[in-house]
């Protein structure tokens, strides 16, 4: 009986510790849960983007601006861009040689971190670098037409501008060059050994007082393939945000900041689903006058008549941007924001914009060429037909070189101007409508 109890009292107290065995692990298991919680809560708070700071006065968000670390992060997130690496290769493009990266600048840039002024030319309008470059003040991707003989004569232009002029060009301007198959050059060296020693700033440079009847080009009658350059220079830019222009074009001061700043507070217009550009004005001013630095100076040379629309005496509907007396009577800010959101029909049917847009933007068709004129009125439709948003810039512009163009009658170009125009008209624009389909209101 005695021990009967015993052995009773025993599995009793057996059980006893295993009930209480299991309370604590499973109450030790939850708290451990319960920790881990807070840890990751902490951890997700922690990953959280800090609140802007409160005003103290008005406790409002401050608007301090943002530093250029967080306005570059911002516009990474915001466009999701990819970085492209740069590095020479010789390719053939059509019926053309290129040079990608022949000579490279010596500064790099991630995706997000500027914008590229892409443009083209032959030696002859290698003056106009320095004078860009000084307002850019960014990434330069410049292609350079160099057939026959005329390839001496750029890379020797190159090689003065980045030895014997200002820093910037070395920093910042990446030079590719291109010449038909049926015209090139004698010697081409390696992009390894394009300088073998610097050039002797004594003389003058190639590009200094040459007559279009001096150069190549010019004495095998060769047409300026202006497209082959435009895409080459685009294609190779580093950054998401290119701005494909010309070179006797000169952009106002701080665009870069300003627009990567807008790019990055990501706001208003800026949220439509379309596909968009920021297109900017452009302007001419008298041959005696410098080249504004401000809006406020651009409009009062505009008032005063020094400076006048592009191409105002020349083809003034092809440049004829949407609500520009609103523009030019709206006042200077200090920062960049959209001043108007157009589009590429009705009265701007035949609007040729130059924009600051993206690589996804469509390219420019190389059957075209300089002398032939309506370069750019082909991707124009492309861009009506896919309904792109033209998201006009409230202060950025672009000023030609001094000097207001006039209509001079060219009966040669003329009637390359006439071919060109049945080109598109009987082969191009078919293909146009069967790549991108057809939208009331669209035209070449």
């Amino acid at each position: 009986m005695y021990s009967n109890r015993k052995a009773f009292a025993v599995k009793c107290t057996l059980g006893i510790i295993a009930v209480y065995f299991f309370i604590h692990v499973l109450t030790t298991n939850r708290a451990t849960e319960a920790i881990r919680e807070l840890q990751q809560s902490g951890r997700n708070l922690a990953a959280l983007e800090p609140m802007e700071p409160l005003d103290e006065a008005t406790k409002a968000p401050s608007t301090t601006p943002q530093s250029p670390v967080n306005v570059f992060d911002r516009v990474k997130e915001v466009t999701r861009c990819l970085d492209r690496p740069m590095a020479p290769r010789v390719q053939q493009r059509g019926d053309y040689w290129v040079l990608y990266n022949y000579v490279m600048a010596e500064k790099k840039f991630k995706c997000h971190e500027s914008v590229t002024y892409t443009t083209h030319a032959d030696y002859s309008f290698m003056d106009n670098l320095l004078p860009l470059l000084e307002r850019w003040k960014g990434p330069v991707s410049l292609a350079l037409h160099a057939p026959g003989t005329d390839f001496k004569n750029t890379i020797e232009s190159i090689a003065y501008l980045r030895d014997c002029t200002e820093s910037l060009v070395r920093e910042l301007v990446t030079f590719h060059v291109y010449f038909s198959t049926k015209h090139v050059p004698k010697e081409v060296p390696r992009h390894n050994h394009v300088f073998t020693e610097s050039y002797n700033c004594s003389l003058p440079p190639p590009f200094a007082n040459v007559s279009s009847d001096q150069m190549y080009k010019t004495q095998k009658k060769l047409l300026y393939p202006v497209n082959v350059g435009r895409n080459v220079a685009r294609e190779t830019a580093q950054t998401h945000y290119i701005l494909p222009s010309d070179i006797e074009l000169y952009p106002s001061p701080n665009i870069i900041p300003q627009f990567l700043a807008m790019i990055a507070e990501n706001s208003g217009p800026l949220l439509s689903k379309n596909p968009k550009v920021f297109p900017l004005h452009l302007f001419e001013v008298s041959a005696n006058q410098q080249v504004p630095e401000s809006k406020t100076k651009l409009i009062e040379m505009l008032n005063n008549g020094t400076a006048v629309p592009f191409h105002k005496k020349l083809c003034p509907g092809c440049h004829n941007i949407p609500k520009a007396k609103e523009w030019q009577n709206a006042k200077e800010t200090d920062d960049l924001k959209v001043f108007h959101v157009g589009k590429r029909n009705g009265r701007y049917i035949h609007w040729e914009p130059i924009f600051i847009g993206t690589h996804a933007d469509p390219l420019y068709d190389e059957r075209l060429s300089w002398e032939g004129k309506s370069d750019k009125m082909t991707q124009g439709y492309a861009l009506c037909v896919l309904d792109y948003d033209f998201l006009i810039l409230n202060n950025a512009f672009l000023v030609h070189r001094p000097g207001i163009k006039i209509y001079k009658k060219d009966q040669k170009r003329a009637m390359l101007a006439a071919k060109t125009n049945q080109l598109i008209k009987k082969i191009i624009f078919p293909e146009l409508k069967v790549l991108y389909g057809v939208k009331k209101g669209c035209a070449v």
